[in-house]
């Protein structure tokens, strides 16, 4: 085999981009034989491997290891998902705009599938997903996703990225793969300030981080503190009262990282971080009292546009011990995240109120501003882990894990002020009720919902000789609300030559309905016929779902396959290629708005509840998603300096091969998934991204070029084909980023660069057909255009 482990880690260090993927091939674990027969625990850092016996791993599956410390130093994103959205081609996350709570919050993706199909793990530990559910925005509509952006870069020591289904090693959420983020203990400070803003002078963002890494007796304890204030930008057409772009954030954030030994071979470990967001985002405009009735009175003569504030809170921590158990690895810890979402709305009115203060003889007023609720979603993990090499038992030797986990979730909604929903001139009297730009909720929508799982896995990994490894782990899992489940993989590869590696896998895998799709609720009544009703998202087992014939939900099952290769010719090169094939069966959607227009009988039969529409979540869909990564590297030289190059590609193509509608929709399936949601699901992200970087170094000075190209999509538009009106078709871009570092000293490092630099931006469209009512839809290419960056980085 070629001696590449010294440059798989130059090169991975030399480049942000590149590092990842020049990895994938070789993974370096955190292990060596040494500390093997000292007895000391050794940490798993290979995501996707429980074997803490190897130095240098050939994977059996696609792995991509990031390094963030050039990121954190040198980079033009701020913030980790849009990060990781330039770096690694399968990752998606789209920043939404006019989406409500999801123009707050930006959720990871991998492969195309939707956020809750991807498992994030925080050194190696599940972290909690947020509290809020994606009702709007053409991106992980109906989905529950990570929030990437609670963790602040210089925290992070790497990302490791498994793209490869993993449901039976890490259960629920991992159908699409897993991000596992490994935070940073090292010893020494350094610090990093940055500014960046668009070139239409708005976006303005101020960040500044510091780490810390300090002896505490024999352990370490790192220490990470981030204030970062992303301003608003607008790139509304002149006229229109929207504003349209980043939503406006400040997060203050503080984690902890460290161990400590505790006599013998065992070790204490945490992990404790919290961040606090104030996130502002513009709803869709109101137009003048005489032109629309939700706008009452003088407040707002001229019409006005809502701001959908969130009050953001995240909580997050990891305590555990690991120890010997005889010749036993063993690792015992409890892991705790908390994320809660308050609303608050301003600049607004809630115009019943206003056209009740006429009535009363007064001016037409409301409050400009209301607490519309919220909601909060907890988790707890509770894991033990154990695992033995065994030297020559099965060909060269076997890895043996297992384990058990145990996991408890809570789910909030809270309701907000009365002014936030009532209607105070009585319904279909005057102005509309409840707080415009977004509803508050009602105390009717009050949820507090709970359940646990259990779960037990074996896992196994044999060298059989020194040219094949099979892997292959069964995990068994049953939650409180919906049953058991088991599922199955089997990996393994083999080096045909010393520079080229032949892998594949099969699997199967699961992902849980979550808390927030089975009990979201949101009331608002309108005035339908003359008749005051409610206009309802449902909860899955209340009331309205049953008398609708929805089932209850249940599990989303999967299959997935890849076959790839890796090929290392020389000491400087590397290329990967890995095809995938991944099945989803009963996937839930969002489903339509069922009303007396679409679907008479169900409306009548929803009418002797009040309600005059209805929309629920459903297991009614089945996918199919195929596609191809691959990854090149170069490291060499260019007029006697140092120039490394690479390339990442991922194609992918999902498609909706099945609507299975319950009894009680069948004939409706168009209700139930329109042209417009199918869309969403099949082309919410570009079919095809691909990034091609060059880094450069001449002494003191480094530059970095990256070419990031990004496939068309395809999205559907409010009226739809049906209606003669054709989809919003959205061509290939391609943008180009460019920095420059200079290497003051030891201790300063100085950055300046821009990114889109070409402002480049998407294809106009028909604003009336859009999802958010602007001529661009909220695609991952972003329609901002060029931004501008500069840092300044210390090391001590």
């Amino acid at each position: 085999m070629f001696p590449i482990p010294k440059l798989r880690k130059a090169v991975l260090f030399s480049l942000y981009g590149a590092a990842s993927l020049a990895a994938a091939p070789h993974v370096l674990a955190q292990t060596t034989d040494t500390a093997a027969k000292s007895g000391e625990i050794q940490t798993v850092s290979v995501v996707g491997s429980r074997r803490a016996t190897s130095s240098t791993t050939d994977t059996v599956v696609p792995i991509d290891v990031i390094p963030m410390n050039k990121v954190a130093e040198q980079g033009g994103q701020f913030d980790l998902a849009q990060t990781l959205t330039y770096i690694s081609p399968s990752f998606n996350s789209t920043r939404q705009t006019g989406a409500d709570g999801a123009d707050l919050v930006d959720s990871a993706a991998l492969r195309g599938l939707g956020s809750d199909q991807t498992l994030v793990l925080v050194n190696g530990k599940r972290r909690h997903t947020s509290a809020l559910v994606n009702l709007f925005g053409a991106r992980n509509r109906g989905n529950t996703g990570t929030d990437m952006n609670a963790i602040p870069l210089l925290a992070i020591k790497d990302v490791q990225v498994l793209r490869d289904g993993a449901a039976a090693q890490y259960g629920s959420d991992a159908i699409a793969g897993v991000i596992d983020v490994g935070l940073k203990k090292s010893l020494g400070c350094e610090s990093v300030a940055g500014y960046s803003q668009y070139s239409a002078g708005d976006g303005k963002n101020y960040m500044a981080s510091a780490y810390c890494g300090v002896a505490l007796g024999s352990g370490v304890v790192g220490i990470t503190g981030e204030y970062l204030d992303r301003g608003r930008s607008n790139r509304a057409e002149p006229g229109n009262p929207r504003t349209i772009g980043d939503t406006k954030a400040k997060n203050k954030t503080v984690y902890l990282n460290g161990e400590f030994p505790t006599g013998g071979a065992g070790k204490l470990y945490f992990t404790a971080g919290v961040q606090k967001r104030d996130a502002s985002s513009g709803a869709w405009a109101r137009g003048t009292p005489e032109e629309d009735d939700r706008n009452i009175g003088p407040m707002y003569p001229n019409g006005f546009v809502p701001f959908i504030n969130g009050d953001l809170d995240d909580r997050y921590a990891i305590v555990g011990f690991r120890s010997k158990i005889g010749e036993w690895n063993a690792d015992l810890s409890q892991t705790y995240g908390y994320n809660r979402f308050k609303y608050n709305i301003s600049n607004t009115l809630n115009a019943s109120i206003a056209n009740a203060d006429i009535l009363k003889g007064g001016k037409g007023i409301s409050p400009s501003s209301f607490d519309a609720g919220g909601f909060s979603f907890q988790q707890s993990t509770t894991n033990f882990d154990i695992n033995r090499y065994f030297d020559g038992l099965i060909g060269q030797g076997l890895n043996v894990a297992f384990g058990a986990e145990y996991r408890a979730e809570k789910y909030k909604i809270f309701a907000g002020e009365p002014g936030s929903y009532v209607d105070a001139d009585g319904v279909g009297v005057g102005g509309a009720a409840g707080s415009q730009g977004f509803p508050g909720f009602q105390p009717g929508d009050v949820t507090n919902a709970k359940r646990h799982s259990s779960a037990a896995y074996i896992d196994l990994e044999a060298d059989l000789n020194a040219q094949a490894k099979l892997q292959g782990a069964l995990r068994w899992e049953k939650f409180s609300d919906f049953g058991s489940t088991i599922t199955g993989k089997l990996a393994g590869s083999y080096r045909v030559a010393d520079p080229v590696l032949l892998r594949a896998s099969v699997s199967s895998g699961f992902r849980a309905p979550s808390l927030q799709q089975k009990y979201f609720s949101s009331t608002f009544t309108d005035f339908i016929s003359g008749v005051p009703t409610d206009v309802v998202l449902a909860p899955n087992g209340g009331a309205v779902a049953e008398l609708a014939g929805i089932p209850k939900l249940k599990e989303e099952k999967s299959r997935s396959y890849t076959l790839g290769a890796t090929w290392t010719p020389t000491q400087a090169t590397s290329v990967t290629a890995d095809l995938y094939h991944i099945k989803i069966k009963d996937r839930i959607v969002l489903s339509g708005r069922f009303t007396a227009d679409n679907y008479p009988d169900l409306a009548a039969r929803l009418a002797t509840l009040g309600v005059g529409q209805a929309q629920f979540f459903v297991n009614s869909v089945d996918t199919k998603t195929q596609g191809l990564d691959l990854t090149a590297s170069h490291r060499g030289s260019f007029l006697d300096n140092k120039l490394t190059t690479f390339l990442a590609l991922n194609v992918s193509k999902t498609e909706v091969k099945g609507i299975h509608a319950p009894p009680s929709l069948k004939g409706y399936e168009d209700v139930l998934l329109s042209e417009r949601e199918r869309l969403f699901i099949e082309q919410g992200g570009p079919r095809r991204k691909a990034t091609l970087g060059f880094d450069y170094v001449t002494g003191k000075l480094e530059t970095d070029f990256k070419i990031i190209h990004f496939g068309p999509q395809t999205l559907g538009t409010f009226s739809g084909t049906a209606a003669g009106v054709p989809n919003a078709h959205y061509e290939a871009k391609t943008s180009a980023d460019l920095a420059f570092t200079y290497t003051i000293n030891k201790t300063w490092k100085a950055t300046f660069g821009g990114n889109n630099i070409f402002n480049v931006k998407p294809s106009p469209q028909n604003r009336d057909e859009t999802d958010n009512g602007f001529k661009y839809d909220s695609v991952q290419f972003g329609l901002n255009g060029a931004s501008y960056f500069a840092r300044l980085y210390a090391k001590f």
